[in-house]
């Protein structure tokens, strides 16, 4: 029961940067994150998978509170 009723914080993820000439795992990271094409936005809950894939390909996206 530790964290069963805590909410977790949503942020908007917004990909700005193209992934062209960019290393393969970053183009598999920005796929797990639902992006794929600039100014594509997604909405996830942040959680420490995703802080960890935002903090790996930060230079391609922008993030904001949801």
């Amino acid at each position: 029961m530790h964290t069963a009723n805590k909410k977790m914080a949503k942020v908007k993820i917004t990909q700005v940067r193209s992934t062209i000439g960019r290393p393969e795992v970053q183009k598999r990271t920005i796929a797990a994150l639902g992006l794929g094409k600039i100014n594509r936005t997604v909405e996830k809950e942040l959680n420490p998978a995703v802080q960890g894939m935002i903090n790996a390909v930060n230079h391609l996206l922008v993030v904001e509170q949801a």
